[in-house]
């Protein structure tokens, strides 16, 4: 995505190297930060134009306009997405994709998933739960989770979630995925003999 910033650079900076100072600058300015309007910008990676630098008469400092390409990360309504659990409380569960922090109501989190280290768990039991595999999901586990709700400020954004939809919960990595069907298979074959 296409970007544009303005840069004020100090006097003492003024050399051979101002181009690579001007460029470093943006860098530490720019990466890592939230834009309400483009989201996270996640890394700069081109630099298209730098543009003649304006005194600011009576400062000394010089003002730099730059355009710039960067990848970016907005998030959007409906998206699903993987995330890490980062707390587990009464209310709810908060994760984190990236940059981006997520909260899950205990609303939005079905019957089947149990997150461990919460206060409250729900003790029903009856043929419906006991038929579907229960799931515990601890802090440091990823999820799988759909964005319902986002709130954009200046200069940050926050989401509510839901994993109340297939294909959601806990995601297992590859290692726990290739265990199970090992596990599964080895289980087929002693009933098949």
């Amino acid at each position: 995505m296409q970007l544009e910033h303005e840069i004020l650079l100090h006097p003492k900076y003024f050399g051979p190297h101002l181009i690579e100072i001007v460029k470093a600058k943006l860098f530490s300015d720019i990466e890592g930060t939230c834009s309400g309007k483009y989201g996270f910008i996640v890394a700069v990676t081109n630099i298209d134009h730098i543009g003649a630098g304006m005194l600011l008469p009576g400062r000394g400092f010089v003002q730099y306009h730059i355009v710039y390409r960067a990848i970016v990360f907005r998030p959007f309504k409906g998206e699903v997405i993987d995330a890490v659990v980062t707390q587990v409380n009464k209310v709810g569960v908060f994760a984190e994709a990236g940059p981006l922090s997520i909260f899950i109501s205990k609303y939005s989190i079905p019957q089947n998933i149990k997150f461990e280290g919460a206060d409250t768990t729900n003790e029903t039991t009856n043929e419906e739960d006991e038929e579907e595999e229960t799931q515990i999901v601890q802090l440091e586990d990823r999820i799988r989770l759909r964005i319902i709700g986002l709130r954009v400020d200046a200069s940050a954004i926050f989401a509510v979630g839901t994993l109340m939809d297939d294909y959601l919960g806990k995601t297992l990595r590859v290692k726990e995925k290739c265990r199970s069907f090992l596990y599964i298979s080895a289980k087929v074959m002693e009933h098949s003999s």
